[in-house]
């Protein structure tokens, strides 16, 4: 089985609106999808029902081959923690802990230091400078990739990303991707990103587009329109 999430007829509604109508996708290991569309289109809404962040109103979700459409909160955190790695787009670090110990706060949570793995992604992203800094130090560009730093942390299978390279300048932007694009092909790691940077399109497998809470497939034949995506 290749399929690492499976989300199909996804439903939200919110005061009797459809944020999402009937939204599929199939996401599988080791490959790279980039969702975008304009602002209330839904793209946040769903990367918190991928990420088991939330709830559909309707339709099932499957997370490497468990459906959590109906789980506990307690399994669906257990899952969560296991399979997902989140970069959101307002940073959520927190305030007084140290660059450092928010990046290892998913380790904390699963009980499995790994201060190796650690050294190693902050060099990457070329932050280890600012390991003992906190937060409010910090520029939007450095919070940034610390976030990022967390999101890698338990090497998950799956990293959602939201606006990832929004507040980086271009050279620390290709830097970045080229490290999640680097540990995608290493691991099998799925890679989602959120962005409207229309730039990016070109290094993903596909180019999903939400607008108006259904989402379709951008292709080289049909740029604006193509069949929902399934």
């Amino acid at each position: 089985m290749t399929d690492l999430l499976h989300a199909d007829d996804l439903v939200i509604q919110r005061g009797g609106q459809a944020i999402l109508d009937g939204v599929s996708i199939t996401i599988d290991r080791d490959s790279s999808t980039l969702i975008q569309g304009p602002s209330g289109s839904g793209k946040t809404t769903l990367f918190n029902v991928l990420g088991l962040l939330d709830s559909p109103t309707a339709g099932s979700l499957v997370v490497d081959g468990t459906d959590v459409s109906e789980a506990s909160e307690r399994k669906r955190a257990r899952i969560r923690r296991e399979t997902v790695g989140f970069v959101f787009q307002d940073f959520r670090l927190i305030g007084d802990l140290t660059a450092r110990e928010n990046a290892a706060l998913p380790q904390e949570h699963r009980g499995k230091r790994d201060e190796a793995w650690l050294e190693t992604v902050f060099e990457e992203l070329d932050i280890t400078d600012l390991v003992d800094q906190y937060p409010a130090t910090l520029s939007g560009g450095e919070k940034q990739r610390v976030a990022i730093a967390r999101a890698l942390a338990n090497r998950p299978d799956v990293i959602l990303a939201d606006e990832p390279t929004g507040q980086l300048d271009p050279e620390t932007a290709e830097r970045v991707l080229d490290l999640l694009f680097d540990l995608r092909d290493r691991t099998e790691m799925a890679l989602v990103v959120i962005s409207h940077d229309r730039r990016l399109a070109d290094r993903f497998d596909r180019v999903l587009l939400l607008d108006d809470g259904t989402l379709t497939e951008r292709t080289p034949a049909q740029p604006a329109q193509a069949p929902a995506v399934r």
